[in-house]
């Protein structure tokens, strides 16, 4: 079954809202932690497994909110980047890194091409099928948008940037939501930073939302600001009205679904 690791049932990737009858499609590629047990933690100790270098914390509630608002599915990624990173290709370096930040990871040192090929499959391959089958059950190529925190100090250096608009080479949402900004927010919000395609933190966008034009952006969020579930709903409740704000300017409809 797509999505599934059968050592240990878990799964590579889930589906929420599948039914969901809005024109955007969520995207949570970083959404968890887990780590089968055949992995052995990768030789990590768990308070890094806890840590930016493993998930994106704070990122699914994000994404489920957006879903929920929005009406739209949501594609999550269900294992631990460390095991594979989602929104990269099978053949970069940092799919599976054996270097995050200023940690070594053990457990990707020196993998046999047998051992990549299995995360590939079980990994990759279905989060990547179960993306398009979603897709392919919109009627036209729905708004995408794909969710993301990241860590507010990064190799000793801290980030003033709060919240990123991250494009490939489609930057149209990315401009409508500029040309908004201040009429939803006053937070630090910055242009492909602190990751721009340069970066290889497009392939979800590239690879899905490019090839059939549809409107997309990565959204990047500091983790200190999504620590908490108030603090989670605020920044969802923000995030809604300034997308579809910036949506109608690209006459796209995105009639919101009031919270019950």
């Amino acid at each position: 079954m797509p999505g599934t690791d059968t050592d240990q049932n878990e799964t590579a990737v889930t589906v929420q809202n599948r039914d969901g009858r809005g024109p955007v499609l969520i995207v949570c590629e970083h959404a968890s932690n887990a780590m089968p047990a055949r992995y052995g933690n990768l030789g990590l100790p768990s308070d890094l497994l806890d840590s930016h270098i493993a998930w994106d914390p704070g990122a699914l509630a994000i994404a489920q909110s957006l879903s929920g608002a929005m009406d739209g599915p949501l594609v999550a990624g269900g294992l631990s980047r460390l095991l594979f990173d989602c929104n990269r290709p099978p053949h970069a370096p940092d799919a599976m890194p054996q270097r995050s930040e200023i940690h070594d990871i053990p457990g990707n040192r020196n993998l046999s091409e047998n051992e990549r090929a299995h995360r590939i499959e079980t990994i990759h391959d279905p989060f990547r099928k179960t993306l398009q089958q979603v897709l392919a059950g919109f009627a036209r190529p729905p708004v995408m948008i794909t969710v993301h925190s990241f860590t507010p100090v990064y190799r000793g250096r801290t980030r003033d940037v709060e919240i990123g608009l991250i494009h490939d080479s489609d930057d149209r949402l990315t401009r409508a939501m500029m040309s908004c900004v201040r009429n939803h927010t006053d937070r630090t919000v910055r242009v492909n930073d602190p990751y721009g395609p340069q970066d290889g933190v497009t392939h979800t966008l590239r690879a899905h939302a490019l090839p059939i034009n549809a409107f997309n952006v990565m959204l990047e969020i500091r983790n200190d600001l999504i620590r908490d579930p108030a603090a989670q709903t605020a920044m969802a409740s923000l995030l809604t009205g300034w997308i579809a704000a910036a949506c109608a300017e690209l006459d796209v409809d995105l009639p919101l679904v009031e919270p019950t």
